[in-house]
């Protein structure tokens, strides 16, 4: 992780370094020039955005300086983060540019690169921008001027792969679903796609202002969404974040299902069809060890990587397998595509749920879900002031071990910092939440003794 890109692309305020215009479209100029070189065309820079007031600004910055260096650049508009990767991989872009910043608020915003396979772009390209960046900022030619049409017939080509290729044969007709579209890049599609395969649908949360995206709604405050599926007798809701990459579901009695439950739900009927790729299922050690146990009870493996989707989708192309996902909602089927996204995951679920054809068999979301048991589960953010080694403070050492020890195989013990901010994460599973909660606080209170100051 460097000065500018972090796990996830750039991300920060709008408008203040590294997000000001001048240095956006340097970005954009020296992801140009770090591309491999081709003889045939000149690069080609695919872009697209949510629905942040800095969403656009941003991105003709960005395309500014792609252009100054030589590429040709299309703009899809408004569309979600897969949507981009799509595109850069079905027109064989050099490059897929994404401004986004995911569930966070209007504030912020981000830059996120996809390679012409539709996977993030390599780290090696990032660092070659940041050295770039770094070695000379005043260095760069003056940027062409003009700006940047969208091309609606690109968000088109998503909205048609989406509904004729994974969509195909699905019909959803006698499902009434609610979306949550964060007031984000989902706000248009996502009702058009569901209402076109049959779904009775209502949205919520999709008249965006540019100021309002993720703002008590979507994936991380989807309280309004549990409760209109009550009220309206929906079958279920789907909620999304910003850039509907990642989902989370509600079922029909209103119970949030993360994640977890997805890959649950999905890796059932996966292996029920024989689709399960090697028997196995890939996430992160942020999942449940609810999901690790039901499914082992089905014969399924849990592979666990890294926190980020960026790990499991390396897990999965290493060693195989055809899902995977994080607890977050952000799900992958390699075989479909390189990465996470909410509307291809919606479909796979709703594929489960309208088997067989006719309705009054039908299992609902919450009867799908209740093979998943459930571990209580207790996470303390703890600030700090350093980042050594848990292993190499003795006082940590001996008590993370020795919370180990008294776990024993009935509970789960997860202490790491994040990549983002100065935190430790204390993370403890197990069957009393009570007594979990009293560990966690326990070692969290040394962490902060040992860490909390310089």
């Amino acid at each position: 992780m460097g000065e500018f890109f972090g796990t996830d692309g750039i991300r920060g305020v709008a408008g203040r370094f590294p997000l000001d215009e001048a240095t956006i479209a340097r970005i954009g100029y020296s992801l140009v020039r770090e591309l491999p070189a081709r003889t045939d065309r000149a690069p080609l820079i695919i872009s697209g955005r949510d629905t942040r007031e800095s969403g656009t600004w941003i991105e003709h910055a960005l395309l500014r300086g792609a252009r100054t260096a030589g590429a040709q650049v299309k703009s899809a508009g408004i569309i979600t983060t897969p949507g981009v990767a799509f595109l850069a991989r079905i027109t064989q872009a050099d490059a897929g540019v994404v401004i986004s910043a995911s569930h966070n608020s209007y504030e912020d915003n981000g830059i996120k690169l996809f390679a012409t396979t539709g996977q993030k772009l390599s780290d090696a390209i990032e660092q070659a921008i940041e050295r770039d960046l770094t070695a000379d900022p005043e260095g760069f030619p003056p940027m062409v001027g003009e700006e940047i049409a969208s091309e609606p017939q690109l968000r088109r080509r998503y909205f048609d792969f989406l509904r004729n290729e994974i969509g195909k044969g699905l019909d959803l007709t006698g499902l009434k679903i609610v979306l949550d579209c964060a007031e984000g890049a989902a706000s248009e599609l996502a009702p058009e796609l569901f209402m076109s395969l049959g779904a009775a649908t209502l949205a919520i949360h999709n008249v965006p202002n540019g100021r309002n995206i993720n703002l008590n709604c979507g994936s991380l405050h989807p309280e309004e969404l549990q409760q209109k599926v009550v009220t309206t007798g929906a079958d279920l809701g789907l909620a999304f974040d910003g850039d509907a990459d990642r989902l989370m579901l509600v079922d029909d009695r209103g119970a949030l299902l993360d994640g977890d439950y997805i890959l649950f739900i999905l890796a059932e009927h996966m292996r029920a069809c024989d689709r399960l790729e090697r028997g196995r299922v890939v996430a992160t050690v942020m999942s449940n060890l609810g999901l690790e146990l039901s499914l082992g009870e089905r014969g399924i493996a849990l592979a666990r990587t890294s926190v980020g989707d960026k790990f499991v989708l390396e897990e999965l192309l290493a060693g195989g397998g055809s899902l995977g996902g994080e607890q977050s909602g952000h799900i992958i089927f390699p075989e479909i595509s390189l990465a996470g996204d909410g509307m291809i995951t919606a479909l796979e679920v709703l594929r489960v749920l309208a088997q067989p054809a006719h309705r009054s068999s039908r299992r609902s979301l919450s009867e799908l879900s209740r093979g998943m048991r459930r571990y209580p589960q207790v996470t303390i953010n703890v600030p700090v002031a350093r980042k050594p080694p848990f292993e190499s403070v003795a006082p940590l050492r001996k008590a993370i071990s020795a919370l180990d020890r008294e776990l024993g195989g009935r509970g789960r013990l997860l202490v790491r910092y994040s990549g983002t901010e100065n935190l430790a994460r204390v993370m403890i599973e197990g069957q009393n939440e009570i007594e979990i909660r009293r560990q966690a606080e326990t070692l969290a209170r040394l962490i902060r003794e040992q860490l909390g100051s310089v």
